[in-house]
């Protein structure tokens, strides 16, 4: 009986499934600890689906046929990954109090280029002041919203990605799904479709350092809504964490009822969103424990 599913973010290719689980189940662990509590579950009812390899092949174009979607880098951006990764840049700019004096001062032609996020020069320029920011990395920022224009624009690559990660699902079984980074925009979105109509009983979500509430992503999610049958929402983020821009409010992200959020995280990994600065926090891992007990 499955009890647990884990929802990895982006940039996990080339990474052992297995190992991967484990370095999840340890962070909440130390979390627990941290609490003073503690967790007993069979790896059996944790069920961690891997699709790192399986995104990396499809987005990168590669010959023969994509790895699957276990259950246990890119070229030059088209026009439309542009359009996205415009409007997520401008609206990191925005939110990070970024003046176009300090973009135009790090534009390698300040004279010629224009304002606004029309011109690719200005996203450019915007993206070397945000990598040279405390805690803020152009490049983080733009893989990560290109994983997720891939995923939401790319039907092909949708369709892969959630047909591995729909086997972690078992009809009328009870489960806490715990999802990171782009993880939490697959989840979101699979369960805002599916959820009623394949039976899936997801009544605690737990979201962890979410883009779902980005302009753009909402955008291309629409309409907004919360998944059906989930009674808890919990989304916990670091204010200092790029892909996790906004909280999941109803000025940014309208569901009804609201989504509960905890900014209260200090994540301390490298680039203020890996998952191991999310599980670790004492709060986080109180709530995905009180959740299971509630099964």
């Amino acid at each position: 009986m499955c009890k647990l599913i884990l929802v990895h973010g982006r940039s996990q290719q080339f990474k052992k499934a297995g190992g991967l689980k484990q370095q999840w189940k340890q962070a909440l662990q130390s979390g627990l600890t941290k609490a003073g509590a503690s967790l007993e579950m069979p790896d059996e009812q944790i069920r961690f689906p891997y699709y790192g390899d399986t995104l990396h092949h499809l987005t990168k174009s590669l010959p023969g046929d994509a790895p699957d979607v276990i259950i246990k880098g890119y070229g030059e951006p088209s026009e439309g990954e542009r359009e996205f990764i415009a409007a997520v840049v401008a609206e990191v700019v925005k939110a990070s109090g970024i003046s176009e004096a300090d973009i135009r001062a790090a534009a390698e032609t300040p004279a010629i280029i224009e304002k606004g996020m029309q011109n690719w020069r200005w996203v450019i320029a915007a993206l070397r002041v945000i990598d040279k920011m405390p805690g803020l990395s152009s490049a983080s920022l733009e893989l990560a919203t290109r994983d997720v224009y891939a995923y939401m624009h790319n039907h092909g690559i949708q369709a892969v990605i959630e047909a591995g990660i729909r086997k972690a699902f078992t009809p009328d079984e009870k489960c806490v799904v715990v999802a990171h980074s782009l993880g939490t925009v697959i989840v979101y979105n699979m369960l805002k479709r599916e959820a009623e109509a394949r039976n899936w009983n997801v009544p605690t979500l737990i979201t962890l350092g979410s883009p779902l509430a980005v302009g753009p992503i909402v955008e291309a999610l629409r309409p907004i809504g919360r998944p059906y049958g989930v009674v808890d929402w919990f989304n916990a983020f670091d204010p200092r964490d790029v892909v996790a821009l906004h909280p999941l409010d109803y000025k940014h992200f309208p569901v009804d009822p609201v989504v509960e959020n905890f900014s209260g995280i200090r994540n301390e990994t490298p680039n203020r969103h890996g998952i191991a600065g999310y599980l670790d926090n004492s709060v986080v891992a109180l709530r995905v424990r009180d959740a299971l007990s509630r099964l």
